[in-house]
């Protein structure tokens, strides 16, 4: 089955032509320093729309006008962030969902990969759900088009677990759908929640996210009213 689009982008990293260094600043910089000097402002309380263009200059440690060489605004930036987000954690997770064994189920697997990257240092998980919930409606778009890729790659893998375990599901893409907003919703919650309630909300969401599955699996060749 050939890649989603999305899972073939890259932010492309185009080296700033070489500028006379002042005191304390970079002479070149890429659109990823950009986004990592961003990610680092970023608090557990702090959404990317509060960051100031001057305030992502300085982290990065070059001139406020070095900015537009990569980015329109910050808005520009804000949504590449995003962007950056939703393609790592969909490739972790998928990876997560790929390494499943006889002990470790594929569901338990990938929850207990969400809540990893939940506690991670890089904020990546963060940004999504605290953008998809406070964020402008620009980014609350942008959220909403990387949830989408993620349905997209678990529907892959749900089509494909169930013909390996024969036990076909109704409606894959709404399970998918299902599944990630489910686990989204928790997400946001446990953001605010102290890491030691994380072994218990990994079993509720692993169990739910189960009851989905089952669910599913129950509703083939059933009638639908």
């Amino acid at each position: 089955m050939p890649l989603h689009p999305a899972c073939l982008s890259r932010l492309p990293s185009v080296p700033e032509p070489s500028l006379p260094a002042g005191p304390g600043r970079r002479p070149t910089i890429t659109r990823e320093d950009l986004i990592a000097a961003a990610l680092a402002l970023l608090g557990p309380h702090r959404s990317v729309s509060t960051l100031s263009l001057r305030e992502v200059a300085r982290a990065a440690q070059i001139a406020p006008n070095s900015f537009y060489r990569h980015f329109r605004d910050i808005d520009e930036l804000a949504v590449a962030m995003i962007e950056r987000a939703g393609s790592s954690l969909r490739t972790i997770i998928g990876q997560a969902r790929h390494r499943a064994s006889p002990d470790r189920s594929v569901v338990r697997s990938s929850v207990e990969t969400f809540f990893e990257q939940l506690r991670a240092d890089d904020k990546l998980l963060h940004l999504l759900l605290r953008e998809g919930t406070a964020g402008s409606e620009a980014f609350k778009q942008a959220v909403e088009h990387q949830l989408r890729f993620f349905e997209e790659e678990l529907c892959v893998d749900l089509v494909r677990l169930a013909a390996a375990s024969k036990l076909p599901l109704h409606e894959p893409a709404l399970v998918a759908r299902a599944i990630t907003r489910l686990v989204f919703a928790v997400g946001t919650i446990a953001m605010d929640l102290p890491p030691e309630r994380d072994q218990e909300l990994i079993a509720e969401l692993t169990t739910m996210v189960r009851m989905i599955v089952n669910g599913s699996r129950s509703m083939v060749d059933v009638p639908q009213e």
